[in-house]
């Protein structure tokens, strides 16, 4: 099946360079790849269940109107599962956050997704394992 996508000449310029770089024959197997990439992280996504301990790794421009407000009201609504944060400042325009979880697994993935989806976030990257009793 065909599609159409529009993307920023940037991205585009980028995941260009990396179908090269990793020996693609075209873009269109690139993205397949990326879809099917998504796909399997979306499924494992579904499976976190039960108790869990978890990080969230951010990194995000901090000069995009509103995006540190969100994050933070997003925050305040899941103090029962956040354990700590941690905040540096990487650069003029850039800050990383890692956040430490504990709690009910569709829990963190809620808080998860909610951040993970926010306009400005660069970077994102969950990180679970279930609680140290269970392994």
């Amino acid at each position: 099946m065909r599609i159409g996508v529009s993307l920023p000449d940037n991205l585009l310029n980028k995941f260009d360079k990396i179908i090269v770089e990793r020996g693609y024959s075209s873009r269109s197997e690139g993205i397949r790849d990326s879809i099917r990439s998504y796909i399997n992280y979306y499924e494992w996504m579904k499976e976190i269940q039960g108790p869990r301990v978890a990080t969230i790794t951010l990194v995000y421009d901090h000069h995009k109107r509103g995006l540190s407000t969100t994050m933070e009201e997003i925050q305040h609504n899941h103090t029962d599962i956040i354990k700590s944060s941690l905040h540096i400042h990487l650069d003029h325009d850039n800050c990383l956050e890692v956040i430490v979880l504990e709690g009910d697994g569709e829990d963190i993935k809620e808080l998860a997704e909610s951040l993970l989806s926010l306009n400005g976030v660069k970077f994102s990257k969950l990180t679970t394992v279930p609680p140290v009793s269970k392994i």
